[in-house]
């Protein structure tokens, strides 16, 4: 158990530090809820804005990757314009429904053809073989996950058009709070905790083996997903 707790904080560190912060992305939206909670819509879009930019001049300054930074900054920015654009300042959510809507639409698909969504994302985390990923005995983890991704993305959307159309500005801040980094962290880590058992248990072989040409049987993958 101490072993696999090291090892999802070896994980963890991996998603929050480094040149590619998830945090870049995450705290302009809590930034916005405390701020429309406390004070008003227009300094909470403003405060949210200020910071996603504070994030992006750290990254030039530090020259690191400003992939997630400048996700903030646009997204807020594209957020204020639907804002002008309706009059509305549930307006504000708009482009996280969209995204929400195109990001379960995209699930649904990679798991029709049969290259789950999950297995990109890995893969272009770790940069393990592609074909590794479609092997009979190792995709099924990949899909399975992706499936309850799919679940979460789904509810999660539903919740927040349901809001939308209430013009329940307050509760869908909440909503994006809550379904944003505390749902995806432990998201996160029951699809690790159980894409990694899955592996061992369809007894497929790990990426050094399938490398290596190494034939059946095989130790499998039994860290990293």
């Amino acid at each position: 158990m101490h072993k696999k707790s090291r090892e999802l904080l070896d994980e963890f560190r991996v998603l929050l530090a480094g040149r590619n912060s998830f945090l870049d992305a995450i705290l302009p939206p809590v930034v916005f809820l405390l701020l429309n909670s406390f004070v008003s819509f227009q300094a909470a879009m403003w405060g949210a804005l200020i910071l996603s930019i504070i994030f992006a001049a750290v990254r030039l300054l530090n020259k690191q990757s400003l992939s997630y930074a400048l996700g903030g900054v646009g997204s807020v920015l594209l957020a204020m314009a639907v804002v002008w654009i309706f009059g509305k300042s549930e307006g504000f959510f708009i482009p996280g429904l969209v995204s929400g809507g195109v990001t379960l639409l995209i699930t649904i698909i990679s798991l029709i053809i049969r290259r789950p969504m999950m297995a990109w994302t890995s893969y272009i985390a770790r940069r393990w073989p592609l074909n590794w990923y479609w092997h009979p005995q190792v995709r099924p983890a990949y899909s399975e996950v992706t499936l309850a991704w799919g679940l979460f993305f789904a509810a999660k959307f539903l919740l927040q058009y349901s809001l939308f159309q209430d013009a329940n500005t307050d509760m869908l801040a909440m909503s994006t709070l809550i379904t944003g980094w505390p749902a995806t962290t432990l998201l996160l880590i029951v699809s690790y905790l159980y894409g990694t058992w899955r592996l061992v248990n369809l007894a497929g072989p790990s990426v050094d083996e399938f490398q290596n040409n190494i034939p059946a049987p095989w130790t499998s993958q039994r860290r990293g997903f």
